[in-house]
């Protein structure tokens, strides 16, 4: 008989709320985890690196107390208790998390798993053997085993870009540095990428960011991508676009990054190099090729209720494929914690929105307008600046635009995208629009509050169908 009706490998936040819903709904549940509870995301990740993010915009806003009628006098930062808030916040959470698996009666087994070809039976999912942080090893059986292992930094060791914790960060670097860097070359304009350079900007870092293709931020909206570096590039950010980094080598009292852009060969300079070009899924080293998972590029294959080819086991987050978002693998375990549970649901389908925490911040669901056309899709398309929002001008915050693309023929909402001040905040309404099957006539009929920066989606909607009342 098995010892759990679950085990969940690995505690970000697809693993510590897939094990919570598992025991909310009667299921035995145990999650194993290496190394700190809420994984990277709450960790090194998501978490504090908003407070890192907090911490930048405020400073910032200082030199436009003008713009307010305000003054101060001495204005500066520590940057070392700017990092040591950022590691309390993280703290804080990791505490909040392990009194939720104490409340849930989840049992929390420190270590690292491995899979093993389990016992004939019912399930018949893998073994797991974990090798203990405090010395030995446990095998424990269940009738299901979720991975949710995650992901870390990619590093290209064949061009040096690999972290060194000295002058070549990662993410982990780039969150608690033993110094405030003058200079950085950040590779990748990705939001990982973006907020590192927007943070260290803040502070007065000389930033430049190089990116492969021939536009920062990539997956968003065209648009949006070209109204936020020119929005970036006001706060001094600096950008190579089109480039290919050929070599990234130390030298001196900083790093070289050799870049290649028509033809033409440069060397940037700067004292660290931030590594943003995307992520390697955990999937080494945990026994999925002898158990014959079936993988691709790295990452573990699922259906639609997060099922792997191989009975019993499953897997969520980041290592089972894009996007790379923590509320994609939340929403993934919930899901198949459900279904491991006997809920009969429909597949994971449920749009999900992209957001960028730099100053400005983007936010988006659904289809770019480039998409849009590149699939022949007929589309309405509406747009509505901020610079004419009584709330944003209020608030001096009047930079960025929102942008609603509606199918032509059904009248359904299937993208939104938006830059501004907390546009992140506000993405929500659009991504419950899209999950509910709004059409334009739904959104239309909503009363917004006012004043409010939200007002401005409706002007959006309403736009898209030549209705729009304050532009």
């Amino acid at each position: 008989m098995a010892e759990f009706d679950l085990i969940v490998i690995g505690s970000g936040p697809g693993g510590y709320v897939a094990a919570i819903r598992a025991s909310q709904l009667g299921l035995k549940t145990a999650i194993v985890e290496r190394e700190n509870l809420g994984g990277i995301c709450l960790n090194w990740g998501c978490i504090p690196t908003k407070a890192l993010l907090k911490s930048g915009e405020k400073y910032e806003s200082l030199s436009h107390l003008k713009d307010y009628g305000l003054s101060a006098d001495k204005v500066g930062f520590d940057f070392d208790a700017i990092i040591q808030r950022s590691r309390g916040v993280a703290a804080t959470m990791n505490k909040g998390v392990t009194f939720l698996m104490k409340k849930h009666k989840i049992e929390v087994i420190e270590g690292t798993a491995t899979l093993e070809k389990g016992p004939s039976g019912a399930s018949g999912a893998p073994k797991t053997v974990i090798a203990l942080k405090a010395g030995g090893s446990r095998t424990v059986e269940a009738k299901a085993v979720m991975l949710a292992v995650g992901a870390r930094a990619k590093a290209i060791p064949q061009i040096g870009l690999e972290a060194d914790g000295d002058r070549i960060w990662a993410y982990r670097e780039a969150m608690a540095p033993k110094k405030m860097p003058a200079s950085i070359v950040v590779i990748g304009s990705g939001a990982i990428g973006i907020e590192f350079g927007s943070f260290y900007r803040a502070l007065g870092a000389e930033v430049t960011v190089v990116e492969a293709v021939d536009r920062i931020m990539p997956v968003e909206d065209e648009e949006v991508s070209k109204t936020a570096q020119r929005a970036f590039e006001k706060r001094g950010m600096k950008f190579r676009t089109g480039c290919k980094v050929t070599k990234v080598s130390r030298g001196g009292k900083g790093v070289q990054v050799a870049i290649e852009a028509g033809g033409k060969a440069e060397t940037l300079e700067a004292e660290v190099c931030i590594s943003a070009v995307g992520i390697t899924a955990n999937t080494d080293g945990i026994g999925l090729e002898a158990l014959g998972v079936n993988m691709d590029r790295g990452h573990i294959t699922i259906d639609g209720h997060c099922q792997t080819n191989v009975k019993g086991l499953y897997a969520i987050g980041d290592c089972a494929g894009a996007p790379w978002l923590a509320h994609k693998a939340s929403h993934e375990g919930i899901h198949a914690a459900e279904y491991i549970a006997g809920f009969k649901t429909p597949n994971v389908n449920s749009p999900i929105a992209g957001c960028t925490y730099a100053q400005p911040q983007v936010a988006s669901v659904g289809i770019t307008e480039q998409g849009a056309r590149e699939a022949k899709r007929e589309v309405k398309i509406g747009r509505f600046p901020f610079r004419v929002n009584g709330k944003a001008v209020a608030a001096g915050e009047v930079e960025g635009f929102v942008k609603t693309i509606f199918d032509a023929k059904t009248g359904a909402l299937i993208g939104a995208h938006m830059i501004g001040a907390e546009v992140t905040e506000m993405i929500q309404g659009y991504v419950t629009a899209i999950a509910m099957e709004a059409t334009e006539e739904d959104i239309h009929g909503i009363v917004y509050p006012h004043p409010t920066m939200s007002e401005a989606m409706h002007e959006a909607a309403l736009d898209a169908y030549q209705r729009v009342l304050h532009l």
